[in-house]
């Protein structure tokens, strides 16, 4: 008997042959944290069909509204490994290259032509995709656009071809879009709209610029915010202070780049590493020695346990009801118009990093949630049910699963409740007030200046 393997359907996107061993199926996960399995679920390289629960209802429901909140797709590292040959990585666009995508080469004709769209302020001013031989620090890859591409061809299947959200004649009126003022970020939102609208016309496009990467806008200013992300930053040091395999690692590699162990730590070593690793690229070496895959499990399994223990101490919970609060005001009173028949902004796209979307499933008390991998997506669904027109629910989705019943403010919901989504009320009070009876408070306002007891 010939037993000849086959590539199954991943919901990670890997091809497990390619792997020197075979990676586990996301649905059976490794007992212990898995540093390796964790990366490649982070790189999110995009191989093979994505399954995806957004869009589904019973057939009597009616989609309303969609509100999308992405992180980037996949980036050249922020920081560099001082003293080591940056990753030799290319951010010209190539369609004949992998991972490609259909449409990728009417993308960069279209987003060349792009002079007609109405950008806020600096947004006018960056490029509107990728296209450096050697990418900047920083920079969107291809990977990244074609993550976003996917992306916006998958929520275009359902949202628009399925459910009919946009029709061919759509207006600027019916959606609202919102990038900070980074490269990274502008481009992957065109990406996913380009692949998502029925028609992509620059004159309709009016992207605004958020200053802040937690979409505060206007109501920013929340001194127990800062205060709670000091306490968890002490949290972290201590945590780090503690791992003995860690500063062991640390102190291994600075020897070999020929630095300070404190020198390479503030370099930041996880973000180019994973930059390494996502793109199969030999993590870097010197005259005395190579920075290898065990140095690189050490330091991801840290941070793999950092984001537990996250978890679990509420500091960072804390800091993120007060640092997603206007954000998800703006969601809940954008969400309210839209259920009293109001027919603008039905679709919504906020374009950000990490640091906006691992606050918002913190708050939301998705505490399952992974970390945002890259190109990662939050989806916020408003159905109106057509036996009782008055009646709206949410469906809230991760990267394509359905985890509204895992938010604090629909667990007991869903016991009760026949129904395969949450009422939209149970959302509005969560946010209006529920948010702050941890503070003991029962506004934004004095949340942000009363001090804990």
């Amino acid at each position: 008997v010939h037993l000849i393997p086959v590539n199954p359907i991943r919901e990670d996107g890997l091809n497990p042959k390619s792997r020197k061993r075979i990676m586990p199926d996301l649905l059976t996960e490794p007992p212990a944290i898995d540093p390796v399995y964790e990366a490649h679920v982070y790189c999110n390289i995009p191989t093979v069909a994505e399954r995806s629960m957004e869009g589904h209802a019973p057939h009597y429901f009616k989609l309303v509204s969609v509100q999308v909140l992405i992180r980037h797709g996949d980036r050249y590292p922020l920081y560099a490994i001082p003293k080591t040959k940056r990753p030799d990585i290319d951010c010209m666009l190539l369609p004949s290259r992998k991972p490609s995508h259909p449409q990728l080469e009417a993308f960069i004709k279209h987003m060349s032509k792009g002079s007609a769209a109405q950008m806020d302020g600096s947004l006018s001013s960056l490029p509107r995709y990728p296209s450096h031989s050697l990418c900047e620090m920083g920079e969107l890859t291809q990977t990244g656009v074609v993550q976003h591409l996917r992306n916006g061809q998958l929520l275009r299947e359902i949202y628009i071809n399925k459910h009919k959200l946009l029709l061919s004649d759509w207006t600027t009126k019916q959606l609202y879009l919102e990038t900070t003022g980074k490269s990274r970020t502008l481009q992957s939102a065109l990406a996913l709209l380009y692949t998502l609208l029925p028609d992509f016309d620059w004159k309709k496009i009016n992207m605004r610029h958020q200053w802040s990467t937690i979409f505060c806008s206007g109501s920013c200013d929340c001194p127990m915010r800062n205060h709670y992300l000091e306490e968890e930053q002490r949290r972290q040091y201590s945590l780090r202070v503690k791992n003995n395999d860690l500063e062991k690692i640390y102190v291994d590699m600075a020897k070999i780049v020929g630095i300070p162990t404190r020198q390479l730590r503030a370099s930041n070593p996880i973000d180019s590493l994973l930059c390494y690793f996502c793109h199969n690229v030999s993590f870097p070496c010197t005259k005395t020695g190579c920075i290898d895959m065990e140095h690189f499990k050490v330091i991801k399994r840290h941070q793999l346990e950092d984001e537990r223990e996250r978890q679990e101490k509420k500091l960072y919970f804390l800091y993120a009801l007060l640092a997603t609060h206007p954000l998800l005001n703006q969601t809940v009173n954008r969400l309210q118009r839209i259920a009293e028949g109001k027919k603008e902004e039905v679709f919504v796209l906020y374009s950000a990093h990490d640091v906006t979307l691992s606050p918002v499933l913190s708050a939301l008390g998705i505490t399952e949630a992974r970390f945002p991998r890259f190109a990662a997506r939050l989806v916020f669904e408003l159905w109106q049910d057509g036996k009782r027109p008055k009646e709206h629910f949410i469906r809230i989705l991760y990267n394509g699963a359905d985890v509204t019943f895992q938010t604090s403010f629909c667990k007991d919901y869903y016991k009760r409740s026949s129904k395969p989504m949450c009422p939209l009320e149970k959302f509005v009070s969560f946010v209006k007030r529920d948010m702050f009876l941890v503070f003991n408070s029962t506004s934004y306002y004095d949340a942000c200046r009363r001090r804990p007891l």
